[in-house]
Formats: C-alpha cells, structure tokens, sequence
C-alpha cells in the first residue's frame, strides 16, 4: 500500500474521449517526488524538435507531488507542464491554492491529457467518476463568470477549478492557468496550450481523501507549526504584508526594477508598497491549503471610476512589480485593476507587463509611433494605456496582437535597436528581481530550463553573512553566505546547492515560503513531515539528489529539442549601467559571468557546454 499518494494518474484523451488510469509506481515516485520530475518522466518519451507545442501531439501535465496535501503549511503546490510554446522545451509552472490538494483527495497523483477536442469541453473529476463535458456555453467568457457557471451547473459551490481565460482561448503565448480565480500557474504558456485544446476548465471534486503513514504525527506537527511560525519574522511579515513586503525595501537597494530595468528605483515605490495595500485597499488576508502564514492578499475597491472584485484576491510583488515601477505607474489602485483582468482574462502578468513596458520604451524612443498604438500616447505612466493594453492583448488586437507574442518577437518586429532593451531569456520575460545587484539571479535566469524564472533557487540577498539563516540550511551542504554582488566559483556552487534545495520543493510539492532558508520551518522538521506521510526515511542528502535529478532532467530534455547554451544569452540590457538608484552605474560584466558558469556546469557534472556527462546521467539514473 501507498502512503501519501495514490500511484495512480488520469489519463484523458481529448480527441478520441478515452480516459483511463496510468499506474505510478513507488520507484518512481521516490525518485522524482512528483512535480517537474514526473513531468520529465513522462514528457521526455512524448515530443521532439518538430512537435508543435499547439499540435494535439504535445500533452499537457497537472502534477502534485508527494507534500501536496498534506494538512499544514505550504503543502499546497502543483506543477503543469508540457513543452512550451514560450521556450519550445521543457516547460512547467507551479501553482499554490487548493487544485493540488483536492486532485489527490480525489485519488489522483496528477493528470495527463492528450489530444485536442474539436469544441470546447471541461474536465468534471469526482473521485472516480470523470466525465468530459461540453464547454460551448462556455467558450468567450472570463474566469470569473466560467467559475460560477461550473459551480452552479454542477450544484456545487467546493469544486476546485483550474481554468483559462480569453487569453488562453486565443492561445495567446503567455496566457496562464488560473486555479480558483486567484492563484496561477503563470509562467511558460500553459494556459496557451490548454486552450489549443480546446480545453476550457478542470473541475475537481475530492472525498476519498488522501492516505498517510503516520497521522497522529501529521497532526502534531501542524498544530507545533501554526504556533511556532506566529513569532518569526520571515512569517510574520509575510502575513502582514505579503509578498509585497519587499517593494520599499527593493527600491532603496537600487534593485526595484522599474522603466523596463532602465531604473532601480521608483520615485512612487511607497505608493505601491505592501504596506501601502494593507492600509488602503486590503480587505482579506488570503491562504491556501492549511496554511497559516496566510500570505495571500485579497483587495477590493468600490470608487466611482474604478471597481476591483475581492473573488480575484489581490495583487503580489511581481504584479506590483511588472504593472507598477516597470511601466512607471504609482497607482495601487490600477495595478490591482490590472490584476484583477489578467486573473479573469488569464494572463501572466509577469510577461504582460514587462511586454508593455518594452512597448513604452519603444514609443518614447520613437521606435514606434502613434500609428502603431492606435493613436494611444503610449508614455511611461500612462494607467488607461496599461489596462486597454491588457485587453488588446488577450484578444490579439491592434498593438496587442504583437505584444501577445512576448517581447523578443515584438523587438524582431519593431526592430530599431529595441532588441537590446528586450528583457528576456529563452523568450521568456524576466521577473521582476534585477540581477544586477543579485548577481546569482542573472545566473538563475541563463540557465533555468524554462526561461527566466525567479523561483529557481534561493537569491544572493537571502544569506549574506554568519548568523541563523545560514545555520538553518548547513545540513544541506551550505556552509558559506554569498556577497550578491560576487562572481566566481563561491556564488556558483552557493546558487547550485540552493537550486538542488528549491527544485526538490518544487518536485515535492511544498511551497518555497514555509521550510528553511526562506521560511521558518526547519529542515529536519520538514523531513518529519514527509516521513510521516510516507513511512519512508527521506534524509536532506537524498533531497538534494532528488533535487540534482529534477534539474538535470529538465536540461537533457533541453538539450534533447534543441535547447542548448545558445539560448541563455541575457538580456545586453544587463551588462549596460543602471541609470538611478543606489546602485546607479552598476552593471554585470559579462566575462566572470561566462567564468561563472563554467563553475556551475562543473559542479553538477555537465561538460563545457552544458550537456550532462553520461557519468553523471548513469549516477542519477536518467
């Protein structure tokens, strides 16, 4: 008997309407955990160069992993993957919420859908029972109205929804999955390929429930957790002012990005800040699955312009970041509204906002002109621009239409010299952390498989001296802080430990804000957890091997369609001074950088351009 998963997948059909069972063996369960490790698993046999990613040839995943649901903090994550239409290789994107949790309620590990449906459809799973069921009525409407439908239609106001908006009907390149209206899977073009699909929502609804080794000890753990996270600032701040905490921080370390990361500061950082929000427009403080740092914000406004719907929650840092210091706009409210369109239409807003702040750019350089943006002065700044151009996008229209394909198609159209100002990597828009002052966040933006991602590992500011934090994580082979403006091997092999950390939570199911270095719970504590759920004896070495694993699948898969060292160029934006800030004048020098790399290909066992050794293959049995 399994304890704390399933062994079993869905398996959906799209055009056929076949839907089965694939059976998922302890083997491989231990040896990938679940998330982006099952997603290679399955995905690595499934496509090659020439599958199109909108073809019904390339499958799309919904992978918890062995945390997910789990009844304590962070235990909340899901993965989806597929190859990605943004990077064309392997593509994931993580989701915190309630979708995982409830999938395996259901009895299921995660779920594989093949082929495309010729109309519109959802995916209705009720434990055992799932019925492919048309969407036609559907089709056209935003994720807020599609929620409601669902849930009348079905007489049940607790299913869970992962759904996609217009955006993703209209496969617009960086649509999103948006879970429950406010959480997304936001990253690589998931919602893109589900809507290629034709696939419009996954409703599940779980009463099996999930089975674990050890209970008792569950529930001892989570009532110590709920009470020891209460006092420690790490938590504490993320409750009082979510992720959004860091705005005035950033901002006076000259590493808020802000006017397309021409600027480290924002003259409005203050305005837009997390403090900010929870003094005017906070309303809620939002959690997902048994969590009880609650560092989910809900907001609502109800002004005579400007109306924001609290069932959307609220916007996080990198919203704030992208709609807000990136385009030059110091209005909490807008960028809430910006937020609550993008969750209803189902985009990214990582990558509609950084693609509108490249469109700024471009106009005030007088790269493009008013004939091009439909006559909008498309100045930084200007907040109606910022929302006509979200709905633009998600419909293709006008100026959107090239802003829907991300900005390394839109710098090849507008040509003019904006390439050197396109900020992205493998196509994918950068988050909003400058890496000119965390120089292992440039690192993590070249080398991560699916483009520019801040969620790969652990920044440069997180442990810069002796003290608490780095104790915290010494079991995990760190013994070392990291200087954030340092190059070298020291910062390769700090970043690669920590990326083996993050990507065996990513793998796990566990969301990178509870355990140790970034949240309060301590390691050997989480590896209670696990073993309690499991009846197995996890240890944090086997972690950061299942961790290694995870990341060096993700490459071979890469490698494997064409994704190789030459497309982690970054952006030429970033080896140019920053213009304001503390850190004004600082840029990257892209000689220790390359230097720097050799190091951390070295260090996972990758030859000098990055292809893993077949040594290193046959170690971790890939």
């Amino acid at each position: 008997m399994s304890y704390g998963y399933s062994g079993k997948l869905l398996k959906v059909n799209l055009t056929t309407g076949e839907i089965g069972k694939e059976s998922l063996s302890e083997e491989t369960m231990r040896k990938y955990m679940g998330g982006k490790g099952l997603v290679y698993h399955y995905l690595k046999d499934s496509v090659d160069k020439n599958t199109d990613p909108y073809s019904e040839e390339n499958p799309l995943y919904f992978m918890t992993g062995l945390a997910s649901g789990i009844p304590t903090g962070g235990t909340s994550r899901m993965v989806m993957g597929t190859k990605s239409p943004i990077t064309g290789g392997f593509g994931i994107s993580e989701s915190g919420g309630f979708v995982a949790p409830e999938l395996k309620k259901a009895g299921w590990d995660g779920i594989i859908v093949e082929g495309r449906s010729e109309k519109p459809v959802y995916l209705l799973i009720k434990d055992d029972e799932v019925q492919i069921k048309d969407a036609s009525h559907l089709w056209g409407k935003g994720n807020g109205e599609v929620n409601d439908i669902i849930k009348e239609e079905n007489n049940d106001n607790s299913i869970k929804l992962s759904q996609i908006g217009q955006a993703g009907e209209n496969q617009v390149q960086y649509a999103c999955v948006i879970n429950d209206l406010k959480h997304a899977c936001g990253r690589n073009g998931m919602g893109a390929v589900m809507g290629s699909k034709k696939l419009k929502a996954v409703a599940i609804k779980g009463t099996v429930g999930i089975n674990f080794k050890d209970k008792d000890k569950i529930t001892e753990i989570s009532k110590w957790y709920a009470k020891y996270q209460k006092d420690k600032p790490l938590s504490k701040g993320l409750y009082l002012y979510g992720t959004a905490a860091g705005v005035e921080g950033f901002d006076k370390s000259g590493i808020l990005p802000t006017r397309n990361f021409k600027d480290g500061s924002f003259e409005k950082a203050k305005e837009i800040s997390g403090q900010t929000m929870a003094d005017t427009i906070l309303t809620e403080r939002g959690a997902c699955f048994a969590c009880p740092v609650r560092c989910k914000r809900v907001v609502e406004i109800n002004k005579e312009n400007i109306k924001v719907d609290p069932k959307f929650g609220g916007p996080e840092y990198e919203t704030i970041g992208s709609m807000g210091s990136m385009c030059s706009i110091g209005n909490l409210d807008v960028i809430a509204k910006a937020h609550e369109m993008c969750n209803d239409l189902g985009l990214d807003t990582i990558s509609a906002g950084v693609s509108i702040s490249f469109a700024m750019e471009c106009y005030e350089r007088g790269i493009i002109d008013k004939e091009i943006t439909d006559g909008v002065e498309l100045n930084f700044g200007n907040e109606e621009a910022l929302l006509k151009l979200i709905k633009d996008i998600s419909e293709k229209k006008g100026l959107g239409k090239v802003l829907s394909q991300g900005v390394k198609k839109a710098a090849e159209i507008f040509g003019g010299g904006s390439e050197e100002f396109a900020m992205h990597v493998k196509g994918q828009e950068l988050p909003m952390h400058e890496p000119r002052g965390k120089i292992g966040v440039g690192l993590g933006y070249s080398v991560s498989p699916t483009g520019a991602d801040h969620m790969q590992a652990a920044h440069d500011t997180m442990i810069t001296e002796e003290g608490p934090m780095l104790d915290s994580v010494r079991m995990l082979g760190l013994d070392k802080p990291a200087d954030p403006m340092a190059y070298g091997k020291d910062k390769a092999e700090f970043y690669a430990l920590m990326e083996k950390w993050w990507g065996f939570l990513n793998m796990v199911g566990m969301c990178d804000f509870i355990p140790a270095p970034r949240g309060s719970m301590p390691v050997d504590k989480f590896m209670e957890l696990i073993n309690a759920a499991t009846g197995w004896d996890v240890t944090p070495e086997e972690c950061m091997e299942v961790g290694e694993r995870g990341i060096t699948a993700a490459r071979k898969v890469n490698y494997d369609l064409g994704i190789d060292e030459s497309h982690e160029e970054l952006p030429k934006r970033l080896y140019q001074p920053l213009e304001n800030g503390a850190l004004k004048g600082e840029s990257m020098d892209r000689n220790k950088f390359i230097e720097m790399k050799q190091y951390y290909y070295k260090h996972f066992g990758w030859d000098d351009k990055g292809y893993p050794t077949e040594e290193t293959l046959e170690r971790l049995g890939l």
